[in-house]
């Protein structure tokens, strides 16, 4: 199992690299400091698993890892950081990462790999109790960010969905009617749709 280690912090690199050099199945065949890196590294050694970190400069591993999952999308990313936010949890899950760790969890990162070089997603504990929460607080919101939709526009989507004119949308969030038409026009734009009843079933469809 090739595995590349990108982190903004050389010592956890170091480090990683000793917990990780204990499994006879596992070679690191590269490690890098950053995004930027990550995705050089990963065109150059095409690794079995990529485990890096969330915050980083220039480039954070979250951005890093959509470009690569963009470019291959078969790539396994596992995700290991300090921080418990609830959207970088998103939007790893939302880009397409195996799995996502604390680094205070050390004990399981070669268990974590080995599941991840197997096919299965893996998530530390701490995230595991936050996932339902965040899958249901995020079920509309990830659908809508692909298309660039605005907090404002996915409130005027869920008023059409509920049946609303333009004069109720607009009495509702103290908008004018040339307002919310606007607003509609911009929405079936992003969304590449003809009219208000499309807008109703993309969200049935997708929110």
């Amino acid at each position: 199992m090739k595995v590349l280690i990108v982190d903004d912090d050389k010592l956890v690199c170091s480090s990683l690299k000793i917990i990780l050099s204990s499994d006879k199945e596992i070679t690191v065949c590269a490690s890098g400091n950053n995004g930027e890196d990550a995705i050089r590294l990963y065109a150059e050694h095409l690794p079995d698993i990529l485990l890096m970190d969330i915050r980083m400069e220039p480039m954070s591993g979250l951005v890093a890892g959509e470009k690569i999952l963009a470019a291959y999308p078969e790539a396994k990313i596992l995700y290991l950081t300090t921080f418990l936010d609830d959207d970088y949890i998103i939007k790893a899950l939302n880009i397409g990462a195996k799995g996502y760790m604390l680094k205070q969890d050390f004990e399981s990162i070669l268990p974590a790999l080995n599941a991840v070089y197997k096919g299965q997603n893996v998530y530390g504990n701490e995230i595991i109790t936050k996932l339902p929460g965040l899958l249901q607080q995020s079920s509309s919101q990830i659908n809508t960010a692909n298309y660039g939709i605005t907090e404002k526009e996915y409130e005027i989507i869920c008023k059409i969905a509920d049946g609303l004119s333009n004069k109720e949308i607009a009495e509702l969030l103290f908008l004018s009617e040339g307002t919310v038409r606007n607003y509609i026009s911009l929405i079936l734009e992003k969304l590449s749709l003809r009219d208000r009843t499309q807008i109703a079933i993309f969200y049935y469809k997708n929110c």
